[in-house]
């Protein structure tokens, strides 16, 4: 049986990406184009090439070698496959699909089921700027040599009142996901993760029940799915990948200290 486990951890499934770009940004009322593709850096100021958003993720999956992703727009956002077409910019293969339901991320997500239902998934939030570069590798390569069917790549938290809090055991077993806490004694959030089909089934069927009483519900969250996850008994581990927190642009005071960034942050 070992044996067996042996050369099961060797035959590694593809890592496809998965990107929902289909959020309104209401609280950037008025920007001059979709918020994934705004530059950041002091570079755009001074007239040179300016690197959007979504690109500081998009070159992190490339980084570890996520060459094919899906881009999850909703109606209205065409700026976004205008600017990055192809994916040649950033070194990556995109495919472009439409958001189906409007009941939060995780149905989002869910539209890439048919394409990615027997991959690896590497999923990250184009609105978030973090470090260090190599940001994806230690997530895959935990996965593949673990038995967790999803990997969360743990920050330190600013602002917990603003993201998921977990709580991990001495074995990087998550225990606790607590959503937008007011108070907490927790210190770590999570940013991106990695997950194999066994979630991404898991969250196919959990949406499907979901659906028929979500319209009279608040947002899901992908941390709500990933709770229910845990019930179910999928396992769930978190790895750091950055001493830093992440910066998300999903306000005016973040997209301002994101565009006065220095290359390389």
């Amino acid at each position: 049986m070992s044996r067996n486990r042996q050369h099961k951890a060797t035959v590694f499934r593809p890592v496809i990406g998965v990107v929902p770009m289909a959020g309104r940004a209401a609280r950037l009322a008025g920007l001059p184009c979709s918020k994934e593709i705004l530059p950041i850096g002091p570079l755009a100021a001074a007239g040179q090439q300016p690197r959007v958003v979504c690109e500081h993720l998009l070159g992190k999956m490339h980084r570890a070698g996520v060459s094919s992703i899906y881009v999850v727009l909703r109606e209205g956002k065409w700026d976004i496959p205008a600017y990055l077409g192809d994916g040649s910019i950033a070194g990556v293969q995109l495919a472009y699909l439409m958001m189906g339901l409007p009941y939060g991320t995780p149905y989002s997500i869910d539209q890439s089921f048919p394409f990615v239902r027997k991959a690896t998934v590497a999923l990250g939030f184009p609105d978030m700027i973090f470090g260090p570069e190599d940001i994806f590798t230690p997530l895959i390569q935990y996965q593949q040599s673990s038995s967790a069917d999803v990997v969360l790549g743990l920050f330190p938290a600013d602002r917990p009142e603003k993201v998921d809090m977990v709580k991990l055991d001495n074995d990087r077993q998550v225990t606790q996901i607590i959503i937008k806490p007011r108070h907490t004694d927790l210190h770590d959030t999570w940013g991106v993760a990695v997950w194999t089909p066994a979630f991404t089934e898991f969250m196919h069927r959990f949406l499907a029940l979901h659906q028929k009483t979500a319209a009279g519900k608040c947002e899901l969250f992908v941390g709500d799915v990933i709770l229910a996850a845990m019930e179910n008994g999928l396992r769930v581990h978190g790895v750091r990948v950055s001493e830093q927190p992440f910066l998300d642009i999903g306000t005016r005071d973040d997209l301002s200290r994101a565009t006065n960034l220095q290359p390389g942050k």
